[in-house]
């Protein structure tokens, strides 16, 4: 079933597996991760004027408690930005906020926190933290340019853009960067459900990589990764 939903790639010495909804299985650590839930988006835009769909928040939480069953996962962590403000929390409804609890209630739950919210409530459960170190991989919202260790983060909502007959395609996709040693570092997609995007070839995430020597966007398909070369380095 995971196999079916996800597909396998290496990624700093492991395997890790990527899926359709966009969160990042790590076998090894039996832990999912998901960047940029941006819970409440909705409802911070009401509040301004902006009327969006109120069902944000519902339909991430499913989708995440959907990955959880599939891959079979006992910890979650989450990239940072994951209400839409500091106040998401307070606007969450009833059943959010039971759905919410009992995720956190029976997994081991790392709350990483982002530019959106860094002051997280801690009422919902689970640890929070600025950052994590877990098996030689650097856990941490945005990435850090000039890293040399591997990393996983979140921030830039990273999208593919191509043409297909015609047609301009977006999809959400992962940013991988390779440095000259061969250390790598990865940007993953916004899981939230109401997440735009930035150009995954764009400037500002290619400085946020740097000092990598290529880049590509990773997407799964069909049980398997495609992968497209976004830039190179001149030799």
């Amino acid at each position: 079933m995971v196999r079916a939903m996800f597909a396998p790639f290496a990624f700093a010495g492991q395997e890790f597996l990527l899926g359709q909804g966009r969160a990042l299985y790590w076998p090894a650590e039996r832990a999912l991760l998901v960047a940029d839930l941006h819970l409440e988006k909705a409802s911070w835009f009401a509040q301004r004027g902006q009327m969006l769909p109120p069902y944000d928040s519902r339909d991430t939480l499913e989708r995440l408690a959907d990955a959880v069953r599939q891959t079979g996962a006992r910890r979650v962590i989450t990239l940072g930005d994951n209400f839409h403000d500091d106040a998401g929390a307070l606007r969450l409804d009833a059943h959010c906020t039971g759905m919410l609890e009992a995720l956190t209630r029976s997994l081991d739950w790392v709350w990483i926190t982002g530019n959106h919210d860094e002051a997280l409530p801690k009422g919902f459960g689970g640890a929070i933290l600025p950052e994590l170190e877990l098996g030689g991989i650097i856990l941490r919202h945005e990435a850090r340019a000039g890293e040399t260790a591997p990393e996983l983060s979140g921030h830039y909502h990273p999208k593919l853009r191509v043409n297909v007959r015609n047609r301009h395609i977006a999809r959400p996709c992962a940013v991988m960067g390779r440095s000259g040693s061969g250390a790598e570092r990865m940007i993953l997609p916004a899981f939230g459900t109401l997440t735009g995007g930035m150009d995954a070839a764009a400037p500002e995430i290619r400085a946020a990589l740097s000092p990598a020597r290529a880049i590509e966007a990773l997407m799964p398909a069909r049980g398997q990764i495609a992968r497209f070369p976004l830039w190179q380095a001149a030799a």
